[in-house]
């Protein structure tokens, strides 16, 4: 039987270090704070902060570009922010039907696809399908008659297209740039769609996982798969391992459970409607500032974001809510270590060479 060396112990960093204002850090997450700050602020004066959730999910076309040439920053937010569209799409259609966890699932898996395919092969950064997908499963849990599927789609896109425009404000760094690797005997498009195939499967998983449980609607197992799959794909630039996936992993999980805490401070005082959502805006700075520098951290501040927007758009028990991510949580990073792990070529060989 072949000797594999077994991958090196994850470590997660012992202490992040803020971001230094000469790599453009702070400018991009002022962009991204901006972005939803002004939509937000007009739906908090209209007496709509409900709907807040439809802005965020538009902003999040900001995030994307970072540190690149403004024009081609530009050009991969428009993108980005087509991406999100799609998934709000089918979120809000979803919702709109009234359907159930197994159609959100059944939905779910072929976009992961076609978004993996989609930013994968645009060579979008952040990597991955995680944004679209994240925005189709909270949308679909929005319930039903709070407002028209056309304007809340309308919020969506109307604010994807400020958040662009923002990101013509500043410039960048072409060494900054992505660079993709192929294996030897594969081509660029083989490698594209096998992984895209990871994320289907991570995703069907850990739907399938979270509705056979009642974990709620369980979209938040299916965000949380795609995760590791990230930090596993072998043609991405540094071809990362096992321990990649496990450090990514482990940041997903703890910052996590770190903003679930928060979340719980965050509540107990009683929040009226409108200064929850001037939270959710005050939140997406420090997420954005520390998202490349920290993800651990950036989970900090995400996780709270994303529930209180949630809260918002369907009010809930706290505790209930909270539970549920965390179980929700870890449901969805294992089935994406469990695929993450077969499909490292390494990591294959080695079951293998066990099975036999």
């Amino acid at each position: 039987m072949p000797d594999y060396p077994l991958p090196a112990a994850p470590r997660l960093p012992a202490a992040p270090r803020l971001p230094a204002a000469h790599d453009g850090a702070w400018l991009h997450a002022c962009r991204v704070a901006l972005g939803l700050a002004v939509p937000g602020l007009a739906l908090v004066l209209a007496g709509r902060p409900d709907l807040i959730i439809y802005a965020v999910f538009g902003s999040f076309a900001g995030m994307y570009g970072r540190g690149e040439p403004r024009w081609l920053r530009l050009r991969h937010q428009a993108q980005a922010g087509s991406v999100l569209l799609a998934g709000a799409s089918i979120g809000i259609l979803v919702a709109a039907a009234q359907a159930g966890p197994w159609l959100l699932v059944a939905c779910a898996v072929p976009f992961a696809y076609a978004a993996a395919v989609a930013t994968d092969g645009l060579g979008l950064n952040p990597q991955g399908p995680f944004f679209g997908i994240f925005a189709l499963g909270a949308l679909a849990t929005v319930p039903p008659g709070r407002v028209s599927p056309t304007t809340g789609l309308a919020i969506c896109a109307a604010t994807a297209a400020f958040s662009v425009a923002l990101g013509l404000l500043g410039g960048g760094s072409p060494a900054s740039l992505m660079r993709h690797e192929t294996e030897p005997g594969q081509s660029r498009l083989a490698l594209t769609a096998a992984h895209a195939g990871r994320y289907a499967l991570a995703t069907a998983a850990a739907g399938s996982a979270g509705v056979l449980l009642g974990v709620d609607h369980a979209n938040w197992a299916i965000a949380s798969a795609v995760i590791p799959l990230a930090a596993a794909d072998p043609g991405r630039h540094l071809r990362p391992g096992l321990p990649s996936v496990l450090r990514r992993s482990g940041h997903r999980v703890l910052g996590t459970f770190a903003g679930l805490a928060v979340t719980l401070a965050l509540f107990a005082p009683g929040l009226d409607a409108a200064s929850a959502a001037l939270a959710v805006m005050a939140l997406l700075f420090p997420t954005e500032l520390f998202m490349a520098r920290h993800y651990g951290l950036a989970l900090g501040f995400f996780t709270p974001l994303i529930l209180m927007m949630t809260q918002l758009a369907a009010p809930a028990d706290p505790t209930v809510l909270v539970a549920f991510r965390a179980l929700d949580t870890v449901i969805g990073v294992a089935a994406g270590v469990l695929v993450a792990a077969v499909a490292l070529p390494r990591t294959r060989a080695r079951l293998l060479a066990v099975v036999r």
